[in-house]
């Protein structure tokens, strides 16, 4: 291995976190590779198992809390790290991202959480609503329902506080479908006025800063994301606390995580460990940009040097400015291939399949239509939204799905209406949504299409 490491940082969407990391490896002398899905390669051949760009360590930033499939996100990170080291593992990131399953292994381990039950389904999750005297079975071996006071209910995976509300006590339990998990947790009674807690950064072992979060004046939750207001807290807190956030990011296998810590009356208790923490937030109350710190953490673990004395000065700012090494995420034809015509053979892909269907370019229509029997084949969806449609007179709701549709070499991802299309000429419309990329030639078509006169002329816009 060259001086140089190269540090591959994992992450499908736009963070402005994943752009300070990217920016501090940079800084500190290194190359990085900001690994999305529009440059992302893996094989598994004979020979092994390759990843391409070519990196000598990953950095996971994959947010699962906001993954649409995080099953499919934890196999990718799992899939890295048959040949790569990886910050922050799929096993560890899957046990602190559930709740419970966090909570589960620290207790195991001796830290102490809040009193936490997992049930599943509407049924179960009442039973920790009703008095356990006046229950018709008898009490499970552990409930909350004998707690006299306010507690907590979650969804055991979430972020920035969604979905998560406060029980008082003799009120219901939000609804659960059938297999849905919830969770209901004591409210940690502290003694300062109004809610507060406690955010530790912890990067490979060490403790970099830690802040205290109030809670907005309308609101008990303290995420920053919804109003929270923060200051220093480093120096403040006593050693057993700092100690609590290394041990706990230790228990669950991590490198890097905000541990959650809020002090009751009889002591401190650990709420829950993020594997994905912000960085501003913890910028703005102690100065320190984890950054610089976890790009260390990376480089020195793929057996790069890095000065300690650089990391320190880059940590005193925030760089979430955008990396020179973020992929080309426009992959819009080169001016030569940008011509259509006016009618144009595409391909259109759903989760079933695809067909490759002639379509007609329409350059009055905001949106590509396909044909309601077209996205049955394909298997077009989810239903993403449904949108009212002014073709002429008419005006009709139509769902909103996500289709790919492919011209030449060129794949454009489009959240597409669907209508009933069979008395029309052709099956799919392409709208501006994907027409920006082309100009089309409106007297040029596929050869077998027999109709030669303008596209203008035989159709309505907006159908």
């Amino acid at each position: 291995m060259s001086d140089e490491v190269r540090v591959g940082v994992l992450s499908l969407h736009n963070s402005k976190e994943t752009k300070a990391i990217c920016n501090a490896v940079a800084d500190l002398g290194h190359r990085p590779r900001w690994l999305r899905a529009e440059n992302l390669a893996l094989t598994a051949t004979a020979g092994g198992a390759d990843l391409l760009p070519d990196v000598d360590v990953v950095v996971n930033r994959l947010l699962l809390p906001s993954t649409e499939r995080p099953l499919t996100a934890l196999g990718l990170v799992s899939a890295v790290a048959a040949g790569t080291p990886v910050v922050n593992p799929a096993e560890a990131v899957a046990t602190a991202t559930h709740k419970f399953a966090a909570a589960a292994h620290l207790a195991e381990a001796g830290h102490p959480v809040p009193a936490t039950a997992l049930r599943i389904g509407a049924n179960r999750i009442e039973e920790l609503a009703v008095p356990a005297d006046e229950a018709d079975r008898d009490p499970p071996a552990f409930s909350l329902a004998t707690s006299a006071g306010t507690r907590v209910f979650k969804h055991p995976v979430g972020t920035h506080g969604d979905a998560t509300r406060l029980l008082n006590p003799g009120g219901d339990a939000p609804q659960l479908r059938s297999e849905a998990q919830g969770l209901i947790q004591e409210l940690v009674e502290t003694p300062a006025d109004g809610h507060e807690d406690v955010r530790v950064y912890v990067v490979g072992g060490e403790v970099i800063g830690a802040m205290r979060r109030h809670a907005p004046d309308d609101d008990w939750r303290t995420n920053v994301a919804r109003g929270g207001r923060v200051r220093a807290a480093t120096e403040a807190l006593p050693d057993e606390v700092l100690e609590l956030a290394r041990d706990a990011t230790d228990t669950l296998g991590l490198d890097v995580a905000g541990v959650d810590i809020i002090e009751g009356v009889d002591g401190w208790y650990v709420l829950e460990v993020n594997v994905t923490a912000g960085f501003k937030g913890f910028f703005d109350a102690t100065g320190i940009s984890p950054a610089p710190h976890i790009a260390k953490l990376a480089i020195e673990r793929a057996g790069g040097v890095v000065e300690p004395e650089r990391v320190a000065e880059l940590a005193t700012r925030l760089d979430d400015s955008v990396p020179a090494c973020k992929p080309d995420l426009d992959r819009s034809p080169e001016p030569e291939q940008a011509v259509i015509g006016y009618t144009e053979e595409v391909r259109i892909a759903g989760n079933d399949g695809a067909k490759t269907v002639v379509a007609k370019a329409d350059t009055g229509a905001t949106r590509t239509s396909i044909d309601l029997e077209l996205a049955g084949e394909v298997g077009a969806g989810p239903i993403l939204d449904t949108k009212e449609v002014k073709g002429g007179d008419d005006s009709s709701p139509r769902p909103i799905v996500p289709v790919d549709v492919r011209i030449g070499d060129y794949t454009h991802q489009l959240e597409v209406n669907v209508r009933d299309r069979s008395h029309l000429s052709h099956d799919v419309l392409l709208g501006r949504d994907v027409l920006e990329h082309y100009s089309v030639r409106v007297r040029h078509g596929v050869a077998d299409d027999t109709k030669e006169d303008s596209y203008y002329a035989r159709e309505q816009p907006n159908e």
